[in-house]
Formats: structure tokens, sequence, C-alpha cells
């Protein structure tokens, strides 16, 4: 008998639940959307698996038989419970949710990114809270915890088992201060290699980009005189605007800080390779409403027009 209930499927409970109710295998045919030949087959294999005629054919229509009595509260709250299961699914409705996001990012993004994110998610999902969280070497295990629901970054590392989607290109410029007593010119016409390694720099030692800001020094055998090493941007552009040092950082964040600051926006010297933020989910997560929701909010506020959908 327990192999046989093995074989049991939710057409048959629902077979089972409509004769209950119609007392017809004709009408429970049409019901089901199946042939009446169809469904007396299913009937047959019922039968035969729970070893009980479990409906009697009489002038009346098809009667239960007590067995059948016993077994229908039972079948009605196993199909009310497969019901529950298939709608736990439902989409994700951001007017209506109770819900917090974790989204780890660099300090480059809580100044780039996040600011656009929480008013948009303000707008349309107030009931959604947001928490900006660190990412470190507990990244993966975070994100296949469910302890993060996404990371916003740089993060070539990240690999087996996530899911990743380019949002914007990355390439890399210059900040000085906007009155620099040697560093000006129309577009920074007077700004060269030259002048670059002549001047006195600070350097953010933060971010997996930044390796790539170094390997280009080592590569192309260029030196930099650093007179001050932040470990992020706070601070950097009230000390681009008091003094004469020179910051190499990439263009997003560069960009932004030069708008609120004030500061002046220069070429970069030198060659340094690009390089792509990426959000970054677990496999584990791929199907879920709310992870997806997420998802596309940031994909419609950040990604370029080329880069692959979702």
């Amino acid at each position: 008998m327990e192999k046989d209930l093995d074989l049991l499927d939710i057409k048959l409970l629902r077979l089972l639940d409509q004769l209950y109710t119609t007392r017809s295998v004709t009408r429970s045919a049409e019901v089901l959307g199946q042939s009446q030949p169809t469904v007396s087959i299913w009937l047959a294999r019922l039968r035969k698996q729970l070893g009980d005629p479990l409906f009697v054919r009489t002038a009346g229509g098809m009667l239960p038989t007590p067995r059948t009595d016993a077994l229908i509260a039972t079948v009605r709250e196993v199909l009310s419970g497969l019901q529950r299961l298939a709608q736990s699914e439902a989409a994700f409705d951001p007017s209506t949710a109770q819900r917090r996001f974790r989204i780890c990012m660099t300090d480059a993004s809580h100044i780039t990114l996040l600011p656009r994110l929480l008013s948009h998610v303000r707008a349309v999902a107030p009931g959604v809270a947001l928490e900006a969280g660190r990412i470190d070497a507990g990244l993966a295990h975070a994100l296949q915890a469910g302890e993060a629901d996404l990371a916003v970054g740089f993060l070539p590392w990240l690999d087996a088992g996530f899911y990743q989607q380019t949002l914007y290109g990355q390439d890399w410029i210059c900040l000085a201060n906007a009155r620099h007593p040697r560093v000006g010119g129309a577009l920074g016409a007077d700004w060269n290699l030259a002048i670059y390694q002549a001047e006195a720099h600070i350097a953010i030692s933060s971010g997996t980009g930044y390796q790539l800001l170094d390997g280009a020094l080592v590569s192309q055998n260029i030196s930099r005189r650093v007179l001050l090493e932040l470990p992020g941007f706070l601070g950097l552009s009230a000390i681009l605007s008091s003094t004469d040092l020179i910051a190499t950082l990439p263009r997003h964040i560069g960009e932004t800080l030069a708008r609120a600051a004030g500061l002046q926006v220069l070429p970069c010297p030198l060659v340094i390779p690009g390089f792509s933020v990426k959000q970054h989910w677990h496999a584990r997560y791929h199907h879920d409403p709310a992870s997806r929701w997420l998802r596309g909010v940031c994909a419609e506020l950040f990604m370029k027009s080329d880069s692959n959908p979702l």
C-alpha cells in the first residue's frame, strides 16, 4: 500500500474530489477537461491504488463508499495545500510589500547608486526598506544563505553558483581642485603624464578596481608621489577642494564627486584597463519574485541600453 500511495498524483485526487461533488463521471470529465474514457481509466487506477471501489453506480449517480467519506476531508486538505504552495510564487507586489533588502556595495556606490535607488524604492514601494551591506570575504556565503539579496560592484571572484548582469562600464579619470595652481586650461589642455607624475596624489586603497590602477602603474613603470592614502571616498572631495593633490578614480564616482564639490575633471594620462560594474545574485534566488523585482529596479535605473537583459 505504501508503494501505491507513492503513485498518487494530483489529477487523481482532483478526480476523487469532483466525483464526490458531482456524483457523475461525465460532469467530472467536463470540469477536468478530459474525455469520459480517460476519467474512467483514472478512476480504475485510483480504486486499485486505494484498494476500495470508492464510488458505486446507482440510479441517483455515483455514490461514495464509507472509505471515500472518510478520505474526502484529507483529500481536500491536500488539494488546498497544493494550491497555497503554487500561489506562494505569486508576483511580488512592491506597493504592498513589507520587506527589507540587503544590498552589498562599495562606499562609491553609496554615493553614486544608493540615493537614486532609495528615491525610486520610496516612490513605488513605501513598505520596503534597504540596508547597505559590505563587500568582504563573507559575501559569497551571505548571498547563498539569503543574508544578502544582491551585490553590486566589480567582483570578478564571484563565479560558480552566481548569476551576474552588467549595469555599466567604467573607465578612469583624474580629479583636482578647480583652482589648482599648476593644472587647468580648457578641457585640461595643460595636463599630461609628465605633470601627472610631478604632482602629489591621494590614493584610495579600497575596492577591487584599484588593483587595475596599481597594476597599470607597475606595468608602465609610472611612479606617483602619494601624500595621502584613504580607505574609501569619505572626505575625498573636501580634501581635493582644499589642497593641490590629484586623485585617480573610476569615472562614475569621480564625475559624481566633481559635480557635488565643484572639482575639475581631467582625462587620465595613463592607460588603465576598464571594468564593468555588475549586479550579482545566487542561483538559489534566481526565480524568487522579490529578488527578480529588485534586480529589475537596478537594471531599469542603472543599466546601459546595450547591456544584456535580465
